[in-house]
């Protein structure tokens, strides 16, 4: 059995410049491990492929397309390929989320 904790993964370097680390990279998918403190935001951009995010800790403000919402713990959001989405986070607390990308793209994503 393969463990892996997030805090012990590298800080991946971006262009949003927030925390994100890669925990699993295979062809079939790819998850990532995002840490917003408060005020970040990823910039709006498209991926080519299919995402989806997992709240693990925080409110963070989903943007899928037209629709942005507050998200709470627990809550998983889907975000089809090739529609603008961001994360930010304006509450006063952390949010963690777990974004899973599958298939594990071969493009990059596209910064708005």
């Amino acid at each position: 059995m393969k463990v892996t904790k997030y805090l012990e993964q590298p800080v991946n370097p971006n262009p949003h410049g927030v925390d994100v680390r890669k925990l699993y990279d295979k062809e079939s998918a790819q998850v990532m491990h995002i840490t917003l403190q408060p005020g970040e935001a990823l910039k709006p951009h498209k991926t080519p492929v299919d995402v989806f995010f997992v709240v693990l800790e925080g409110t963070p403000t989903i943007l899928v397309g037209e629709e942005e919402l507050v998200c709470e713990k627990d809550e998983l959001i889907e975000s089809p390929a090739h529609i603008v989405h961001n994360l930010s986070n304006a509450a006063l607390n952390i949010a963690r989320i777990l974004v899973v990308k599958a298939p594990r793209p071969t493009t990059l994503s596209r910064v708005l």
